[in-house]
């Protein structure tokens, strides 16, 4: 990591990165919790956890999330959702949950995780997003109180290797005027197509409720389909292999000329934002095809053709790392400036699930941000 990553200035700048105003598209309930936290909550429940450290339990996740597989990523969930099986438990963390975001200067999340995971304590469908929403007004209660300003919304998400898709669906639909902005599928995407949950993207369909999906990830150009035609995705979960419809044709000392096909063509036409993710993408394997580090990353690739790229950090717990860190490691890795990060704001802003006129008030307040700074 290079300079600015280290001392956390935008490069020419004095400015920190957390100061930059950001919106949070792709980020995990389950996979953003304080280590402190879930050894509390873990000590009430009785739960055995693999340290009890908190320093040594943030290594632990890092350290086994950072496998090159993401069923082996996905593995680590299993100590976080563990915890987050009761309303006191599920409120604190999505309290802090948006404490954090703010802290990292967040003004707008999409807040995603799975109900159907968190009823091992008797806890129904409905009670588990209440005490979610609970929380996450909590929290923005807190931020407001502290002179700043956050908004939230709840991702529903249904887990794609189970067969509760529509049931999840219709959750979220009942939920739309209670917090709930969008619906999402997740979970081990190879061999689990959008095609299996078809009942519940048509209901959400009927019902014009936004969806993005988890694609691209694990899977090829054939899952990106599948979540623009069957899911309707209006937003590519990670989305970066999207780049296997690029090709290299030929490169010089000054410029890269390269093709698109007919589904990369699609995607950028119609502005279809790629959630992307720098570090869980190198932790899971999402650009091994391509290399093993940071450089060998699409990213600048598909945001110099002009795709809608925005900057996610999946699970900041399993990555140790924040929206501010993923533009640090990003700008010292394309040497990217300030115009550049508001570029990526502004196209989250854009593909966020808030109504049109708040899209456009929470883009001229970023511009006006960014202008100050």
């Amino acid at each position: 990591m290079s300079d600015s990553a280290d001392d956390g200035l935008v490069p020419g700048t004095d400015i920190p990165f957390e100061a930059l105003p950001k919106v949070s598209l792709h980020d995990h309930l389950d996979g953003g919790l304080r280590p402190a936290t879930i050894i509390e909550l873990a000590d009430e429940i009785g739960l055995e956890l693999p340290a009890t450290d908190a320093d040594d339990l943030g290594d632990w996740f890092e350290e086994s999330a950072d496998s090159g597989s993401l069923p082996d990523y996905l593995a680590t969930f299993d100590v976080t959702i563990g915890v987050m099986q009761t309303r006191e438990g599920l409120t604190r963390v999505a309290r802090e949950f948006v404490q954090d975001l703010a802290a990292d200067g967040v003004v707008y999340g999409e807040v995603r995780w799975a109900p159907e995971q968190h009823l091992q304590r008797g806890l129904t469908l409905d009670q588990v997003v209440e005490a979610v929403q609970e929380g996450l007004e909590q929290g923005v209660d807190d931020v407001h109180a502290d002179g700043r300003t956050i908004r939230v919304g709840q991702l529903i998400t249904a887990m794609r290797h189970a067969g509760r898709g529509l049931e999840i669906a219709e959750l979220a639909v009942r939920h739309r005027d209670r917090g709930a902005v969008g619906f999402d599928i997740a979970g081990a995407e190879l061999g689990f197509p959008p095609a299996n949950q078809l009942a519940a993207f048509d209901y959400l369909a009927h019902h014009l409720f936004p969806t993005t999906v988890h694609a691209g990830e694990a899977d090829g150009l054939d899952s990106i389909r599948g979540a623009l035609f069957h899911g309707r995705a209006l937003r590519l979960g990670h989305g970066v292999r999207l780049a296997e419809d690029v090709t290299i044709e030929r490169q010089d000392d000054d410029n890269t000329y390269v093709s698109l096909g007919v589904l990369a063509q699609w995607v950028k036409d119609r502005e279809i934002a790629l959630e992307l993710s720098p570090s869980s993408n190198l932790q899971t394997g999402a650009i091994a095809q391509w290399g093993d580090e940071l450089v060998d990353h699409p990213f600048d690739l598909l945001y110099q053709l002009g795709f809608r790229v925005t900057v996610n950090p999946d699970n900041r717990l399993m990555s140790n790392t924040t929206i501010s860190r993923e533009l640090a490691l990003l700008t010292d890795t394309f040497a990217y400036d300030l115009d550049d990060l508001e570029t990526f704001q502004l196209n989250a802003a854009a593909a966020s699930f808030l109504p049109l006129e708040d899209r456009e008030d929470l883009a001229d307040a970023i511009s006006d941000a960014f202008d100050e700074l």
